[in-house]
């Protein structure tokens, strides 16, 4: 059971697990199937926000309130009404929502039930790991409504799954069912409860250092797409930046103690 909830507008709302070291980013928007609107996408950011500062979170899971749909992409119905003007005017916000999931500092996972579509879908691929169950069905389908995915899948899914496959994905715009979705790498791990597993993989996560999770994150993320002798600097720089660390310290008395680590987190 969550500890604490805070609400960022009336579409987010945070709560913690775990003494406070998992936090369940919560897309709240369940008439509308979480479609992100400009109000949604503020308070994401806000959320994210919020969450990237506070040094007590480990770890972080998106989910959903909504019984069929993690989140069914951007909110076209607000859309219709946008002149190009509009559109222009609230590009800013609608990336601050899918940047801020991207640059959580903490390991991240997204738990799908449901529908994940367009920027749903970008919003799960943000996270470090994806969850689902057997109901989710995921998909990049911009391109048949004239757009392009905008939240980060034209990047994010090759990374994930490899350049021709994202390409088939994108262009096709078809819609993958989760048997499938788990087969071609789309998501991680395939449970009967998506929320359920994804809670119980941050709290397997968020037994482990803090200063250490949040180095190992930035290395894997920062060294993406770098050759290997780069990369492996990258590597040697988040490694200094947790050896001297308080954390570092009390990982090695713990374990010659036989004892429980305490992180003091720094």
């Amino acid at each position: 059971m969550p500890e604490s909830e805070q609400r960022f507008g009336e579409f987010v709302a945070v709560r913690r697990h775990e003494q406070g070291h998992v936090a369940e980013l919560v897309l709240d928007r369940p008439k509308a199937m979480n479609a992100v609107s400009t109000d949604m996408a503020v308070s994401i950011g806000a959320a994210c926000a919020a969450l990237a500062a506070d040094r007590d979170v480990r770890v972080t899971v998106l989910t959903s309130s909504n019984e069929r749909a993690f989140c069914v992409g951007a909110d076209l119905k607000e859309r219709n009404s946008f002149s190009d003007a509009d559109l222009v005017r609230q590009r800013p916000t609608a990336r601050g929502a899918y940047t801020g999931v991207l640059e959580l500092p903490m390991p991240t996972a997204a738990a799908v039930h449901g529908f994940a579509l367009g920027g749903g879908f970008e919003l799960a691929l943000s996270c470090d790991l994806i969850v689902a169950d057997a109901t989710a069905v995921v998909g990049l389908p911009e391109v048949s409504v004239g757009v392009i995915p905008g939240g980060g899948g034209t990047q994010l899914l090759p990374r994930r799954v490899g350049a021709a496959r994202a390409a088939e994905l994108v262009f096709t715009a078809r819609k993958v069912e989760a048997a499938e979705a788990r087969e071609l790498g789309l998501v991680d791990v395939l449970a009967d409860d998506a929320r359920t597993e994804a809670l119980a993989l941050a709290a397997r996560i968020a037994v482990n250092s803090p200063v250490g999770l949040r180095n190992a994150k930035k290395a894997m993320r920062l060294g993406q797409g770098l050759d290997l002798r780069a990369g492996l600097e990258v590597e040697d720089a988040a490694w200094r930046a947790t050896a001297f660390s308080g954390d570092r310290a009390e990982g090695v008395a713990a374990f010659n103690a036989k004892r429980r680590p305490s992180w003091p987190g720094e």
